[in-house]
């Protein structure tokens, strides 16, 4: 995944855009980069995050970025910011995108007489195959507008221009952008908690496909929004931190809600409710509330050295390491009927040595509650933890093995009341090792958000969306 945020200001941005870019390192593991500029001269800087957090690579630095203007960036893909000069200018660029295309779209650069400078792990940098497809623009509109029509997949984008920033949201607005003020300028961010402590205020949130460019000036439209939308509903569920807003809904409002509700229609009987944090601690007090049972944390989350960000890229590492995250209470858990809640089953592994982990420290039963329905689609859109290959995900690995084919009539496993729904929540529930298991359902998702069916993307979930793939 990964977050950007910029700065346009009447005073130095360098420190704003320091902690903006910093608040962002829970959507990204990999890469991490930012830039400022002053007329025509960048001061730019890229670190490997992958060890290490986003502050301790770049706090000893701070001093050299000058300038009121600057974007950054934190990533799971590619090294960025890319600083480009074309017949439009120079200019910065960050991106959030998924480009499954890419391939075809570097032959196109190529054979347009295009090159490419940057490589991301031997291959094209997404970033700069973005910046070359804008460059194919008559200004910049234009050259976004070209981005829309050709990649395959979702993209948005921050431009750092001689006098401000373009922001650019995704086509479909897949991924959010949003737009606070201060008294000196404007920060622009992925997400709107990154510039609370820096006290500036929600003014404007993207619509899809909207362009706008900002300076100290004000927020100019140069492209208004589509009238379609699909705005990724995993945001809420999983990746949003709690004290975002995307569309204007709270994160910890929708998992509160969509938990309270989940507990309503529950049965089951238990001591307390606890959660696998962060992610699933507000569906978990939600459901404690609408199920009518005390919350208790019986696993608890050690947050002065690990942070949710800190995931190495190997499985083997990140499985340890989540691991090493959690600690269990044992006063709770002995001799405890427990639910724990958390957001989402992908392969299942972490899961399943979190449940070993309760009943070696004494739990007598767990019931694990999921705040989303089972994911059975690799997501076509979007970097996320749960846009593995669908052969990864612990769903479509029991599909193929009660059916054997793996899309053989997979619509009936995404149907919460089919057998075959049952049949494979019931193989999960071994193979992670709980006395029961159960999957919110995406009506109750749905509802929680807010917002209607057709302006959320829920393919993971479901198999639906529209727009390329």
């Amino acid at each position: 995944m990964g977050g950007f945020f910029g700065v346009v200001s009447k005073r130095p941005c360098a420190s704003d855009l320091f902690y903006g870019i910093d608040y962002h390192s829970h959507l990204g593991t990999k890469r991490a980069g930012m830039v400022t500029r002053i007329g025509d001269q960048f001061y730019r800087s890229i670190h490997d995050i992958e060890n290490s957090y986003f502050r301790t690579k770049f706090s000893d630095e701070l001093a050299k970025f000058q300038g009121n203007l600057g974007i950054g960036v934190i990533s799971d893909t590619d090294a960025q910011p890319i600083v480009v000069n074309s017949h439009l200018g120079r200019f910065g660029i960050v991106t959030v995108a998924k480009i499954n295309n890419i391939d075809d779209l570097v032959q196109h650069c190529l054979d347009n007489r295009q090159q490419f400078t940057e490589l991301s792990s031997g291959r094209t940098n997404p970033t700069e195959l973005i910046a070359l497809l804008i460059t194919q623009g008559e200004d910049f509109v234009d050259g976004i507008q070209n981005v829309y029509r050709k990649v395959k997949g979702s993209c948005s984008m921050l431009i750092l221009t001689e006098d401000g920033i373009i922001a650019a949201r995704d086509y479909y607005g897949r991924t959010p952008i949003v737009i606070g003020k201060d008294d000196d300028g404007y920060a622009v961010a992925f997400e709107s908690h990154s510039y609370v402590n820096l006290d500036y205020t929600t003014t404007k949130f993207l619509g899809p496909g909207e362009i706008v460019k900002v300076t100290t000036d004000g927020v100019q439209q140069l492209l208004a929004p589509n009238s379609r939308k699909q705005v990724c509903s995993f945001l809420w569920i999983y990746y949003g931190f709690p004290a975002s807003d995307y569309e204007g809904i709270n994160v910890e409002d929708m998992r509160y809600r969509s938990g309270r509700a989940f507990g309503k229609i529950d049965d089951v009987q238990a001591d307390y409710v606890s959660a696998i944090p962060d992610s699933g601690i507000g569906m978990a007090v939600g459901f404690s509330n609408g199920r009518q049972l005390p919350y208790e944390r019986g696993v608890v989350k050690y947050t002065p050295t690990w942070s949710r960000s800190f995931m190495p890229v190997n499985q083997s590492q990140r499985e340890h390491v989540a691991k090493m995250k959690l600690i269990p209470n044992r006063a709770l858990l002995h001799d405890k009927d427990v639910v724990f809640c958390d957001d989402s089953i992908v392969r299942g592994t972490q899961l399943r040595d979190n449940v070993k982990m309760l009943y070696d420290y004494g739990a007598k039963n767990v019931h694990v509650r999921i705040s989303c329905p089972p994911l059975l689609y690799g997501c076509p859109f979007l970097n996320f933890s749960a846009s593995k290959t669908e052969m990864e995900l612990i769903t479509r690995r029991i599909v193929e093995k009660l059916e054997g084919k793996s899309d053989r009539n997979i619509e009936k496993y995404c149907d919460p009341q089919s057998p075959e729904y049952a049949a494979m929540v019931e193989e999960i529930r071994k193979r992670i090792g709980v006395d029961t298991l159960r999957f919110n359902t995406l009506d109750i998702i749905i509802n929680a958000i807010g917002m209607d069916k057709c302006e959320l993307c829920t393919h993971c979930f479901d198999g639906s969306s529209y727009g390329h793939q």
